[in-house]
């Protein structure tokens, strides 16, 4: 590639560089990726941390490779461990690694996204060096789980923000950012459903090597973070699993637990329980334009995983979200919320099942965008100005009178 120095006719390009720490996450920014790649004035540089680098989760470093990225900085930061100090620890590692990558890339601009406890460390580190912020996915919800605080934090730290909704949107206006940096592009995930080829049914059967009839259920299930037992809806879930399996007879597939205190109990459950069932399986990592067809393919989605709030509505797929992890994130039509008891469950996943729901769900509409978020997102950074305008934020002007109640 020509150095931007041999063209003295055009701007030199701006270093923008995105950090990212698993392969849900990289799913999410894929197409983001690509839009800012294929900008001439936009000099991308990836950096793959947390998750990525860890066998326990799969290596997904590789990912970027065979999709033709190429990551400029792979600094190790998740520990071998299964607690909060652990991941307390993590995230004061990934500080110090990134520290030395953001120090020695000086980046025009930081992108990072969603709400994992990973980000805080590049937040930080960025707002050490004066490095500019965008952030996507600001202004949603989920107040079961850690994920909340952190991504109203980068919310915060943030100079411009990409939302998913019109709520959103509002949420991060009320605390107070400048409506001119706040941007409604909808979830970059659900561009896969515009832009991407997925494998159909019978290619999707050959590369999970597993019968996909009757259709499957897909359990996403990750540790209730802010919860005394952060495992307690798991357990309660694989109660209900062994029952609905015994009752309907169909393929389970189970997706790899979040890098959250309690993994490694949920992962045993899901070998346990993959051992018990035959037509059970498990699975580390999937690609994500598999995970898509997946979910294209199943019966339903079940789990307490955002990927059934936000990428579900898009398929119609019937949704039974267990227990508060998700709570208050917006919801489609397709959703079924359920406590965290075995019986709820059961239930929930019965009236999933039920061909009149499923059928109730025809040409309902996904809060959460329609699969245009990539080029807008690339658009914006592309062309904001970066100056004193965006570095410096201005704190919002205060009205006379006390400030609007609260209403739990």
């Amino acid at each position: 590639m020509t150095d931007a120095a041999d063209r003295p006719d055009r701007p030199t390009p701006r270093r923008i560089a995105v950090v990212s720490t698993s392969r849900a996450d990289y799913g999410h920014l894929y197409w983001v990726l690509r839009a800012l790649r294929d900008r001439p004035e936009i000099d991308l540089r990836i950096i793959a941390t947390g998750a990525h680098l860890a066998p326990g989760f799969g290596e997904t470093v590789s990912a970027f490779a065979e999709d033709g990225f190429e990551v400029e900085a792979a600094p190790e930061c998740l520990l071998d461990s299964d607690s909060d100090v652990g991941m307390a620890k993590s995230i004061g590692l990934a500080t110090l690694s990134l520290a030395d990558e953001l120090g020695r890339l000086r980046p025009d601009l930081l992108l990072l996204i969603a709400d994992r406890y990973e980000m805080l460390a590049p937040a930080s580190v960025a707002l050490a060096l004066r490095i500019p912020i965008a952030h996507i996915e600001g202004g949603d919800v989920s107040e079961g789980a850690i994920d909340d605080a952190v991504r109203n934090a980068l919310t915060k730290m943030a100079h411009l923000h990409f939302v998913p909704t019109t709520a959103a949107r509002r949420r991060v206006l009320a605390m107070g950012e400048a409506a001119w940096r706040v941007h409604r592009t909808g979830a970059p995930s659900l561009d896969h459903l515009v832009r991407s080829e997925l494998p159909d049914r019978s290619d999707l059967a050959r590369r999970l090597d597993m019968d996909l009839d009757p259709a499957p259920l897909v359990v996403a299930v990750h540790p209730v973070t802010l919860a005394d037992d952060p495992v307690a809806d798991a357990r309660a879930l694989f109660d209900a699993l062994g029952s609905a399996d015994r009752r309907v007879d169909r393929p389970i597939v189970f997706c790899h637990p979040n890098a959250d205190t309690g993994h490694a109990k949920i992962l045993d459950a899901i070998r346990a329980f993959c051992s018990d069932h035959p037509r059970a399986r498990y699975f580390t990592n999937l690609a994500h334009l598999d995970y898509w067809a997946l979910l294209k393919n199943a019966a339903a989605l079940v789990g307490n995983s955002s990927s059934g709030i936000m990428e579900s509505p898009s398929l119609a797929l019937p949704c039974v979200n267990v227990g508060i992890r998700q709570d208050k994130r917006e919801r489609a039509a397709n959703i079924i919320d359920c406590a965290g008891e075995a019986d709820a469950i059961r239930s929930a996943i019965a009236a999933a099942l039920d061909p009149a729901f499923r059928a109730s769900l025809d040409g309902m509409t996904n809060p959460y965008g329609d699969g245009t978020a990539g080029e807008t997102i690339a658009r914006v950074l592309a062309e904001t100005p970066i100056d004193e305008r965006l570095r410096i934020k201005r704190a919002a002007e205060l009205v006379e009178g006390d400030p609007p109640a609260f209403r739990p």
